[in-house]
C-alpha cells in the first residue's frame, strides 16, 4: 500500500466519516491530502493519521489535542511523540475514571429511586 491513493469518497468509505467531517480535519489541518484540479487523493501517511484521529477520538482525546500531539512527530519525531503520548494517555485515564465514577454514582442514585418508587406502589 506503499503507493496507493484513495480518493475523497474512498477515504470517507474506508473510515465510515462523512465527507463533512472529512473536510473539517483538512480545515483544522488534521489531514493534508494531495490536491491535483478539484480532487483529492490520500496516500499511506494521511490514511495512518486518520486510523490515530479516529483512535483518539474513540478514547476521548480533543482535536487540537490530536493535532498537536501529531505535529509532534512531524517536529520532533518518534521519542517525543512517545513521551507526549504517555502524557496525553495518563490525562486522559484519569478523566474517563473520573467519567465513571460520576457514572456510578448516577446509576446507584437511580437506582435507588427507582427501587423506593416500585416500592411504593407495593405498598
Amino acid at each position: 500500500m506503499s503507493d496507493q491513493r484513495l480518493s475523497f469518497k474512498e477515504m470517507c468509505a474506508k473510515f465510515d466519516v462523512t465527507p463533512r467531517t472529512l473536510r473539517y480535519y483538512e480545515y483544522i489541518e488534521l489531514l493534508q491530502p494531495l490536491r491535483e484540479g478539484r480532487s483529492r487523493w490520500y496516500g499511506p501517511k494521511e490514511v495512518a493519521r486518520m486510523t490515530l484521529i479516529l483512535r483518539g477520538r474513540k478514547f476521548g482525546f480533543q482535536l487540537e489535542d490530536i493535532r498537536q500531539w501529531l505535529l509532534i512527530y512531524e517536529q520532533d519525531g518518534t521519542q517525543a511523540q512517545m513521551r507526549a503520548w504517555i502524557d496525553l494517555a495518563d490525562r486522559q485515564l484519569g478523566e474517563l475514571a473520573e467519567q465513571r465514577n460520576q457514572l456510578d454514582e448516577a446509576i446507584d442514585e437511580l437506582q435507588t429511586l427507582r427501587d423506593d418508587t416500585a416500592a411504593s406502589l407495593s405498598d
